[in-house]
């Protein structure tokens, strides 16, 4: 059952367990040290936490 708080899910994988269901996509994606699309779209097929600063350096400079 979808999150009844999600007007709608940003993330392209509708196949996945936990579409819609933010919670449990946060809990898994900190599990695996990784972020969710809605929060890193701009992560050329990485969604390494350690991907996401090097962006954020690139967009915002260091």
């Amino acid at each position: 059952m979808p999150c009844p708080n999600v007007k709608e899910c940003s993330c392209p994988s509708r196949s996945c367990v936990n579409h819609s269901k933010c919670c449990e996509c946060v809990i898994k994606h900190k599990n695996t040290d990784s972020l969710p699309f809605c929060l890193f779209q701009d992560n050329g097929g990485d969604k390494s936490v350690k991907n996401y600063y090097k962006k954020l350096q690139e967009r915002f400079g260091s």
